[in-house]
């Protein structure tokens, strides 16, 4: 039996060449990228420092795909108006972040962008269960946020699995982030991801002068996971 979902490619920007953010968004889009990650961390929720709103604002002229915009940082819910002025186009915060994830998409939805929810590995997916119906995408963390190039978990295929299971036929978007290479790729798209993120395996040789090694290094995640989806 065939699968016909569609595979999207969210080359995570924290792996790119931070003195050339919008060459590099261009390049990865030019060779192939569904969307652009942005990791946004705040140094407390996550043990990293990343992107505030003037750099998504920053970004955003460049982007010509779908901003996917994902906010590890704690309170979110001050946060969200800004960054959906800045110009993301869906805004992910995670499950964990505060008391009141139900409000949070609420907010997030009502900023003018889609509402996603996150989840860390420590996480079931029974904690975003009564959340579905306000949400157009869930992401399935595989590593532990706030560093790149950290090694996928396998256990949280299971997780995929059951959350699509969860999903049923609503329309709403399974993203995984952490790990995600050409030998991974195949395993959590046939657990159920949509969307798959990937730094260092975007990135890795090329640069803004030999883009085509982002593009060679893109269609070889979505071929792997798209050959295990129509196998």
């Amino acid at each position: 039996m065939t699968d016909d979902r569609k595979i999207r490619i969210a080359p995570s920007i924290l792996s790119a060449d931070f003195a050339n953010f919008g060459a590099e968004i261009r390049a990865i889009q030019d060779q192939g990228a569904d969307w652009v990650h942005v990791d946004v961390m705040d140094g407390h929720f996550v043990p990293n420092l990343t992107f505030g709103p003037p750099a998504v604002q920053a970004f955003r002229p460049h982007v010509s795909t779908f901003m996917d915009v994902h906010l590890m940082i704690a309170p979110v819910d001050p946060h969200i108006e800004a960054y959906a002025r800045a110009g993301a186009d869906m805004i992910t915060a995670h499950v964990e972040a505060g008391p009141h994830p139900h409000r949070t998409l609420q907010a997030i939805r009502a900023a003018g962008a889609k509402a996603g929810i996150a989840m860390n590995p420590g996480t079931p997916p029974e904690a975003v269960e009564y959340l579905l119906d306000l949400c157009d995408m869930v992401l399935v963390m595989t590593v532990n946020p706030g560093f790149g190039g950290q090694k996928f978990i396998h256990g949280q295929v299971d997780k995929i699995a059951r959350l699509r299971g969860m999903i049923g036929d609503r329309p709403i978007l399974v993203q995984v982030d952490g790990g995600i290479d050409p030998a991974t790729a195949p395993i959590v798209a046939q657990a159920g991801a949509d969307v798959l993120v990937a730094g260092s395996a975007v990135f890795k040789g090329g640069s803004v002068d030999q883009p085509q090694i982002y593009g060679d290094n893109i269609r070889a995640i979505r071929d792997a996971a798209t050959a295990a989806i129509r196998r």
